[in-house]
């Protein structure tokens, strides 16, 4: 871990950065990839073709008036013409009943440090328990671990696209245009936009990257005052903020939190302390009671979250909504292993976290669709009934009936067919089929993530997004 915080600071200092090669394949006709045939498709009942067409004439796409024919006739760089390209086949995805369902919302997004399942419990955690079980539970959510950590989990939750490797890529995306992260698409729609985080205001450079994502943004050092102590309070957090901007509907406030920060023991953690009285009768080892104790802390800060919202008699028209950064990596194995109950697999499993999306009174419904927070943008794009164009994220809304894709650093992946692990390749097929027919299908898995990752890395490098703002 030293040796990575070393090479990250270097890196920074030095502007270092790896560099990227395209994927082997042909240049990208204006038509859509064949996708790989999906099993049990809907058979197609309409014959009559004028029927058929009013049918398609019907679906409605999460697309702008982006021309990239134009777009190509006009550009000379090769590089350019090459994305254009690529997005112009990109399968957009369809509006569903979900598309505007919380239009007009306030929207409350938080990037929770060291977040994980085993901090959801009835008795110690109540708030986190009730709003996974309460909102949107999706049981088959990951959140993989990049190479920058806290930075790139947080970085993709907040852009939908996959990091640069090597570089702190939030750093380098305060130099280029962002027009679709939430800050900027509800900026410009009005919203009050504010950010906070309850550390260093200039760690990772959040001080150049965030108010880049269209926030007015406070953290410790430039207006977000924190009592003493490592790590800061969550709850404190909270209580100092909220009413900077709850009277100013509509707003949309994002929190990336500290309190569940490691190292996880009750002798170095001021939160842990704090809280150790909670946890001291459960049935684990200290680590896995000190972790818990920091959980705690974002359990009351979101328990004062729902209080303030329901007294200024917004509760019913604010969205929640809150993932993790990373698996709480500062746990042994072991301790993991604990708190699971299992012995956890540390290739697909690890990573896996709930996601919250959450506002009083909605009906609760459960998710299994694999997915990521990649897919966290288009999601909130979707149920915002934002104008946005799928086609430019790297992740999807969750909720269309686009394949999902879950993709991890070292290009393993998980789709609705099974999951692939690059490092033995071998793919288990959900429905536990033998894999011996899978290959052409993890080959063609395997292209989209290669473009996924490829593609992602160039938006970073050629401000691409500014061909859109």
């Amino acid at each position: 871990m030293v040796t990575t915080m070393r090479l990250d600071f270097q890196r920074l200092a030095t502007g270092w950065s790896p560099t990227q090669t395209a994927p082997d394949m042909p240049t990208f006709d204006p038509e859509p990839i064949d996708e790989p045939e999906k099993e049990n498709d809907e058979e197609e009942v309409t014959t009559d073709k004028d029927e058929k067409e009013s049918v398609e004439k019907e679906i409605e796409y999460n697309t702008s008036n982006i021309d990239f024919e134009e777009m190509l006739s006009a550009e000379d760089d090769d590089s350019l013409k090459q994305m254009h390209n690529y997005f112009a086949s990109v399968e957009a995805t369809a509006k569903n009943e979900f598309t505007g369902k919380y239009e007009g919302y306030n929207l409350i997004l938080l990037t929770a440090e060291g977040f994980s399942p085993y901090a959801v419990h009835e008795e110690v955690t109540p708030t986190l328990f009730k709003m996974v079980n309460e909102g949107y539970n999706f049981t088959d959510f990951y959140v993989p671990l990049w190479d920058v950590s806290t930075s790139d989990g947080e970085y993709v939750s907040l852009t939908s696209l996959v990091p640069k490797s090597g570089i702190w890529s939030f750093s380098a995306s305060a130099n280029i245009d962002l027009p679709f992260v939430m800050g900027n698409q509800l900026k410009d729609l009005g919203y009050k936009t504010v950010a906070y985080h309850n550390h260093t205001y200039t760690y990772y450079n959040r001080d150049a990257s965030h108010p880049n994502m269209g926030y007015d943004y406070k953290g410790v050092g430039n207006g977000l005052d924190m009592s003493g102590g490592w790590p800061a309070s969550d709850l404190e957090m909270m209580q100092e903020t909220i009413p900077e901007y709850i009277a100013d509907e509509p707003f949309h406030a994002y929190y990336m939190t500290v309190s569940g920060h490691m190292q996880y023991s009750f002798a170095g953690n001021n939160i842990a302390y704090k809280n150790k009285e909670y946890v001291a009768d459960l049935p684990y080892s200290e680590q896995a009671k000190a972790y818990l104790a920091t959980q705690i802390e974002l359990d009351k800060a979101l328990e004062n979250m729902l209080d303030q919202l329901e007294e200024a008699d917004i509760a019913d028209k604010t969205l929640i909504v809150l993932a993790t950064d990373h698996y709480p990596y500062g746990l042994d194995n072991s301790t993991i292993d604990e708190l699971a109950g299992h012995e956890v697999d540390r290739a697909f499993e690890l990573y896996k976290s709930p996601l919250i999306i959450y506002t009083k009174g909605m009906d609760p419904v459960t998710i299994d669709k694999p997915s990521s927070n990649l897919d966290i943008v288009p999601t909130l794009s979707n149920l915002l009934g934002l104008d946005f164009d799928s086609r430019l994220f790297m992740g999807s809304d969750i909720f269309s009936d686009s394949s999902p894709l879950v993709m991890f650093r070292n290009k393993s992946f998980i789709t609705d067919k099974g999951k692939y692990n690059s490092a033995t390749n071998e793919f288990i097929p959900t429905e536990g089929d033998s894999n011996d027919d899978f290959y052409d299908y993890i080959d063609a898995i395997s292209l989209i993530v290669d473009n996924k990752f490829y593609y992602s890395v160039k938006i970073l490098e050629t401000d691409y997004y500014k061909e859109f703002d």
